[in-house]
């Protein structure tokens, strides 16, 4: 237990519960959900596979210091007496990224000046130098995080934020973050036992995720840097042998996912970003319209996608909406399609009954996302067969 330490995993809003459930499956120990985030205990090789392998974690933050603040003097003082010489040289830099609800401290980037104020004051008493800030590429990102008059001071590990995960080089207008695909499949129960389709896949993240969960590959491998690596505590060696057992892990998949859009460039980006994930094999585009389309293949169909929301006329989402509705019912029998949207108004058009609507965001769009179930004949012929 010595090792061990508390962390948090940062997510979206509504998958919470989602992260909770990945790292207990990871072997997560005092797993305890909050709002947004999942704190949980672990050690440095857990820290480094929390960021390889979570789907749906945007960061893995590590509190080093936690303490009271009721003015900047609280804060400046709480910050100066972390002995920072231990997590970073005076050679290498800094960046703070900081997170406010507090009354009394009312503008992060003060927030932020105040902390890095504090550091590079300590540096210069401690060791007669200080280090430079860089806000791009900073050897070392510090968390700091008001609650209230609680203030926690965390080391990110993670670095970008994880939805990066280093596939995704060409996207198209309104792309959907690799972190919300993630967890809307996993939302959805998507677990690679049976054909997928995404019949409106823009540059194409929501296949790509699709396909990874269902091979298991860990989400973030085709990313280029992870915080840590430039830590001083870093073990190459560890993280080398993580990053082996985990692609271990893989599995086959004996189903397809399949994945539409009717724009050419759609179908090119989506095409390129499929080859830089290297799941060519499993993931088939094609440029089709999906209202002129028909399920392809017998037995159960697992549906997932993110239709226009309406930067058009209102008129014209209704009626894409209700496309959408008719084309589920008449051509996709014995398929549980699921979709994410902020139209509230269309949804009303699908004609179908939703059997359940769960609340995200989308950005900062509030979403609903839905599931419909389209039975093999009418529910009726359904329930007369199974009496």
């Amino acid at each position: 237990m010595g090792n061990n330490y508390r962390m948090v995993a940062k997510t979206l809003f509504g998958f919470e519960e989602v992260l909770e459930t990945e790292l207990r499956n990871m072997g997560a120990m005092q797993v305890e959900k909050g709002v947004r985030s999942v704190a949980f205990l672990g050690d440095k090789g857990f820290m480094y596979k929390a960021n390889l392998c979570l789907r749906t974690a945007l960061k893995i933050v590590k509190p080093i210091s936690s303490f009271r603040v009721r003015n900047e003097n609280d804060l400046y003082k709480g910050v100066y007496d972390i002995p920072w010489e231990n997590f970073m040289s005076v050679t290498q830099t800094l960046a703070v990224d900081t997170v406010v609800h507090s009354e009394k401290f009312n503008h992060t980037l003060y927030v932020a000046l105040k902390t890095k104020d504090a550091i590079v004051d300590r540096f210069r008493n401690v060791r007669g130098k200080r280090p430079d800030v860089d806000l791009k590429h900073p050897d070392l990102k510090i968390n700091v995080h008001i609650q209230k008059d609680r203030c926690t001071v965390s080391l990110d590990s993670s670095g970008a934020s994880l939805h990066h995960r280093g596939y995704r080089t060409a996207t198209n207008i309104a792309p959907i973050n690799e972190v919300l695909a993630a967890g809307m499949l996993l939302l959805s129960g998507w677990d690679g036992q049976s054909d997928f389709l995404d019949p409106m896949c823009g540059s194409g993240t929501i296949p790509v995720e699709a396909a990874m969960i269902a091979c298991n590959i860990p989400a973030n491998i085709n990313r280029r840097e992870f915080a840590f690596e430039k830590w001083s505590d870093f073990e190459p060696d560890l993280f080398e042998k993580i990053t082996e057992s985990s692609l271990n892990k893989a599995r086959e998949f004996h189903h397809r996912v399949y994945a539409y859009d009717k724009a050419p460039s759609a179908v090119r980006k989506a095409k390129d970003n499929v080859r830089n994930a290297n799941l060519g094999e499993y993931i088939e585009i094609e440029q089709q319209d999906f209202f002129t389309t028909e399920k392809n293949a017998p037995g159960k169909l697992h549906m997932v996608f993110n239709p226009p929301y309406g930067e058009r006329l209102a008129l014209d989402m209704q009626a894409l909406y209700k496309g959408i509705g008719d084309t589920l019912k008449q051509n996709y029998p014995d398929t549980d399609a699921w979709f994410i949207t902020s139209n509230m108004e269309a949804l009303k058009h699908v004609g179908l009954r939703p059997s359940r609507k769960i609340k995200l965001f989308n950005g900062r769009l509030e979403s609903k996302f839905v599931k419909y179930e389209i039975y093999e004949g009418s529910k009726k012929a359904k329930w007369q067969k199974n009496d």
